[in-house]
């Protein structure tokens, strides 16, 4: 029940943007999630607002409200923390409630840009199947019954038409089933293998999750060093606010050598982390006593170059699914069209 209940994107903006809110107003954390609570009464996810006011009423620490239930991102629980560590609980809201919108609007243009195609997939697997198994056996008997026989050559082009149709059957059928497939598997523990093979498979994701992984990186770490947290204990707390492992094991070697008394620009750029221009901004940036600045404006380029990335691959798939599919539908015509041209071949 608590998978089912887990806030979409939209509704973490918003409450991450009234979060930032009530601590920019003054008001006490626990009176405004209160009030908060006491607004969305009427919500489905009330109680959920509830657990979070009771808790914040009773530890004082939003990190610990949002932890006592698993329907809230760990992501989210995760930089909450940070941001009562650091001092910056407000700023990190509002950053989440950007990050969050991006991620709404990019997952609605990926779901928008993908169903139209599928459902067309969908049909057409339908109609081919209705094609094969009933109208081609039918067109047959009535030829037969009106005394039409076809020869060599219209039986020919009649079993092209068949397996075109066959053919093209199993393969949008397997399309379909490997995304059935794939959406299962990426709700449930497999996701990582499954990212991971995706990933392999498609270049440019891997390229955009490496963005977003030095993204929130660059964002977590600008937020830390500015608030005076030590540079060790920053990379010690960032494998607990990622999500892809290829990320997490780069923080965690720049953290080890961290710890052996490299330095800061050093371990960053042996890393492969961020790009080797970045590395040099960094580098420039540590020796002006200016890292903090740098990775804010590093995190800010990465979320541009990931949302451009995304809208450019999503721009992709929607004229390539169209393309493909016309390709099906040509095939259906030809299955239906070549013992056409066979019978009025046997007829002339």
């Amino acid at each position: 029940m608590a998978k089912q209940n887990r806030l979409n994107p939209a509704e973490l903006s918003a409450f991450c943007s009234q979060v930032a809110l009530i601590l920019s107003a003054g008001l006490p954390l626990y009176d405004g999630m209160e009030t908060l609570a006491d607004a969305s009464k009427d919500s489905p996810n009330a109680d959920l607002y509830r657990k979070v006011s009771q808790v914040v009423n009773e530890t004082g620490s939003l990190h610990a409200a949002l932890q006592a239930d698993d329907r809230w991102p760990n992501y989210l629980v995760e930089m909450a923390g940070i941001g009562e560590q650091t001092g910056e609980l407000e700023r990190v809201m509002l950053s989440l409630s950007d990050y969050y919108s991006r991620e709404d609007r990019i997952r609605s243009a990926v779901v928008n840009a993908v169903t139209y195609p599928l459902v067309l997939s969908g049909m057409l697997v339908i109609i081919i199947a209705v094609m094969l198994w009933k109208v081609l056996p039918v067109f047959r008997q009535v030829l037969d019954s009106m005394g039409v026989g076809l020869d060599g050559t219209g039986h020919h082009m009649m079993g092209v038409g068949a397996a075109i149709g066959w053919i093209v059957l199993a393969l949008v059928g397997l399309v379909l089933l490997s995304v059935l497939v794939v959406l299962i598997l990426l709700r449930t523990s497999a996701r990582p293998k499954v990212m991971a093979f995706l990933m392999r498979c498609f270049p440019s994701l891997r390229r955009i999750t490496g963005r977003l992984g030095a993204s929130r990186v660059a964002s977590v770490l600008g937020m830390m060093l500015s608030s005076g947290f030590p540079t060790g204990e920053a990379f010690r707390l960032l494998p607990s606010v990622m999500t892809d492992e290829a990320t997490t094991k780069k923080v965690e070697d720049i953290a080890k050598k961290l710890d052996d008394g490299a330095t800061l620009a050093d371990s960053i750029s042996e890393s492969g982390l961020f790009e080797p221009l970045h590395d040099r901004m960094i580098r420039m940036g540590v020796a002006a006593g200016k890292e903090d600045q740098v990775m804010v404006r590093l995190a800010s380029l990465y979320e541009e170059d990931v949302e451009a990335d995304i809208t450019r691959l999503v721009s992709i798939i929607e004229p390539t699914l169209i393309a493909l599919l016309s390709i099906v539908i040509g095939a259906i015509l030809l299955a239906v069209m070549l013992p056409m041209a066979g019978v009025l071949a046997n007829m002339l």
